[in-house]
């Protein structure tokens, strides 16, 4: 979350009636503001609008789950689309427990459960092919080595969120209480998902071993390593690109 853009009160009178905007300082790709301590603004600032009409459709499909919740419907402000969500309790994790490991797990496996063999028309962001499309424009010698040496064959399961860092998510009480940021999801393997959590939720073999129990998968840690390799040379490629720092990333799946 971030911004990119500031807005005044009388850029929300239209949609909302609210008295604080508080602007975000994590940010990524988007714009987003807490508005009086009770809810989130988000301004897309580079995605379609039906990209942002299939995040809806994907996270009513999950109602029931701790997922984000829309107020009103899409909008624009500053001639870009933008929505309103309800503000969960709590906040974005630092420092991720093993309880955190063991409440983001069974998450993945309910979403997963729902979203089984259903299709999204959000173009697959994580095959092969796209990731070597990357790769390409990196130019960088160490990316090719490793996509060279990946040993797997991704599946389509159905719809995965894909981009489930820490800073996707809330917990409140050692509890989580939403998974947010949806933009992303497309069909794709449900292992490469939970190999996103575990690169960037667990630091040991223990606790991706306990994320995959949690997950209540029957892959073990050995078979589950190709994965792992993937997805953290996916998220270097991409952080590279975007001139951000990979190297936690690059020493996990170099070994």
């Amino acid at each position: 979350m971030g911004v990119k853009r500031t807005i005044t009160l009388d850029d929300l009178k239209p949609y909302i009636d609210v008295q604080k905007i508080t602007p975000t300082i994590n940010g990524i790709s988007d714009s987003v503001f807490i508005l009086d301590d009770k809810y989130i603004l988000k301004i897309f600032e580079t995605a379609s609008k039906q990209e942002i009409q299939n995040e809806l459709k994907l996270i009513l499909s999950c109602k029931d789950l701790k997922v984000s919740k829309v107020i009103g419907k899409i909008f624009t402000i500053q001639n870009k689309y933008a929505l309103i969500y309800e503000k969960a309790k709590g906040e974005s994790i630092k420092k991720v427990s093993k309880n955190d490991i063991f409440e983001i797990g069974i998450f993945l496996k309910k979403f997963h459960k729902i979203t089984k063999d259903k299709t999204s028309t959000n173009s697959q962001l994580f095959l092969k092919d796209e990731l070597y499309k990357l790769i390409e424009k990196t130019n960088h010698k160490p990316f090719f080595e490793q996509f060279s040496k990946l040993n797997i064959e991704l599946k389509n399961d159905g719809i995965i969120h894909g981009d489930l860092f820490p800073d996707n998510a809330t917990f409140f009480d050692k509890k989580l209480s939403c998974v947010f940021d949806f933009i992303q999801s497309c069909n794709g393997d449900f292992l490469f998902d939970l190999a996103v959590i575990a690169l960037s939720w667990c630091n040991t073999k223990e606790e991706i071993i306990y994320l995959l129990e949690s997950y209540q998968t029957d892959i073990t840690y050995e078979s589950f390593i190709p994965y792992l390799k993937y997805a953290g040379l996916y998220y270097c490629v991409t952080r590279f690109l975007e001139k951000k720092d990979f190297s936690d990333l690059w020493n996990k799946i170099t070994f």
